[in-house]
């Protein structure tokens, strides 16, 4: 009976989020509710969701004060530096311009929004790829790889946010085991750009730009790219800024204090070291706060969705069922069995489906086999780069009207290089005891 419920309420879950009857958020909430209701789970509901909530608790905070600590830092200029140079770098050979592509998009993406990473990174890089001849499907390819691993595995970004809430977990624990599988991703997109990059030098040559006023002005408009006004720049604390981003990302490494704890710290110490005026302060919050607060809002929405799922007791009938038709010899490979799963199944579902519906009974089912929920988080999403070429994933929307192509070229192109990274990945947390 609870294996039925089960599965009824994350078909019933994942149908109103693909089909858009319902918001995220709203079935989360809603269609949980009903279905513990139909069950006769009615009086208990009270404790199950407030459990839920406190499981997910530092997990928003995590992601809100990170989401204002790097978009407060990206506000006052600390990547721009970066951005002038390689644009100045590159110059017109393709290969250049294509690392530089991906050294920009991974540096923004470092905030965890593909929407950002990509309305700066195309704004920046375009012209110049118009102005060469070079094939735009590149430069999609290279930013959507690049949201895929920075946004896809950081425990800020949405993918590993979701991993961590869903099954209750600490975001530290999750993450420093997989930062080598982090860098061998930042690798594979290195060496991605490269190839592509070779190709197109193959065929347009290397270009040499004399400093032609339309030029200088493709240059200047990728300097600022990100829209924010000049007057929020500042220069001079560049330095200042930097030191605070090494100190707390070392401090994060380390494990020397909780990860929503750090943010919060470096969210008000970048605040009042770059905006001591109370009112740019607020500015600053008001102008980040809608994107953090939406995840925020769905993070505690899943808390719901978890706490009833757990508390009834469905995750683990159906993670039994599950368990009962898995042959023996899988149980000792599970953890790569969900990472090259969640290829086909965060493509064909949303995040939200999946982290959400489906990650818990896997978790559960791991469980049987002495599988430890994080190694299943982890595994979980060694497949975003390929979700990335979803038509489900509203950043890859965005990107692919910004360089005018259609999502089916984009699909054809990129696929190759969206799993030969998941590839590279899997391998690397397999090597490096991240996933066993």
């Amino acid at each position: 009976m609870l294996t039925l419920l089960g599965i009824s309420m994350i078909v019933v879950f994942t149908y109103l989020i693909m089909s858009k009857w319902l918001s995220p958020v709203a079935s989360l909430v809603v269609i949980p509710i009903l279905f513990a209701l139909i069950g006769g789970f009615g009086p208990e509901l009270g404790d199950m969701m407030l459990e839920g909530i406190k499981v997910v608790a530092p997990s928003a905070a995590l992601l809100l004060f990170a989401i204002l600590f790097f978009g407060v830092l990206i506000d006052a200029g600390l990547f721009d530096p970066l951005i002038k140079t390689m644009l100045k770098i590159v110059k017109g050979d393709p290969v250049k311009i294509a690392i530089g592509t991906a050294v920009i998009a991974m540096t923004v993406a470092l905030d965890g929004d593909g929407t950002t990473t990509h309305m700066i990174t195309i704004s920046a890089m375009l012209p110049l790829y118009l102005r060469l001849g070079m094939n735009p499907l590149i430069l999609a390819t290279i930013s959507m790889l690049a949201v895929s691993i920075m946004s896809g595995m950081t425990p800020w970004g949405g993918p590993a946010t979701r991993a961590i809430a869903s099954l209750g977990l600490d975001a530290n624990e999750f993450f420093v085991p997989i930062i080598p599988t982090l860098f061998a991703g930042i690798a594979a997109i290195l060496f991605t750009a490269y190839v592509l990059g070779k190709k197109e030098r193959k065929r347009l040559g290397v270009v040499h730009i004399k400093a032609a006023p339309e030029m200088k002005g493709a240059y200047a408009e990728a300097a600022v790219a990100s829209a924010i006004q000049y007057d929020l720049k500042r220069p001079k604390l560049i330095w200042v800024n930097l030191l605070l981003t090494l100190t707390v990302m070392i401090v994060l490494v380390m494990g020397l204090v909780p990860v929503p704890v750090l943010f919060l710290i470096g969210f008000v110490l970048a605040s009042v070291i770059n905006y001591p005026n109370l009112e740019q302060q607020k500015e600053r919050i008001v102008s980040h706060v809608g994107n953090a607060i939406t995840v925020v809002t769905l993070v505690f929405a899943a808390g719901i969705f978890t706490g009833i799922f757990s508390g009834t007791k469905m995750v683990d009938a159906i993670a039994n069922s599950l368990v009962a038709i898995i042959p023996d010899s899988l149980g000792s490979f599970f953890p790569m069995v969900v990472a090259l799963t969640s290829m086909p199944f965060t493509f064909v579902l949303s995040n939200d489906a999946y982290y959400f519906g489906v990650l818990p009974i896997l978790a559960e089912a791991g469980a049987a086999y002495g599988v430890s929920p994080l190694e299943i988080a982890r595994a979980s999403v060694l497949g975003q780069p390929v979700h990335f070429l979803s038509p489900l994933v509203a950043s890859t929307l965005l990107l692919v009207g910004m360089v005018k192509r259609d999502i089916g070229e984009l699909q054809r192109y990129a696929f190759k290089w969206a799993l030969i990274c998941s590839l590279v990945l899997i391998i690397v947390a397999i090597l490096t005891g991240a996933i066993v």
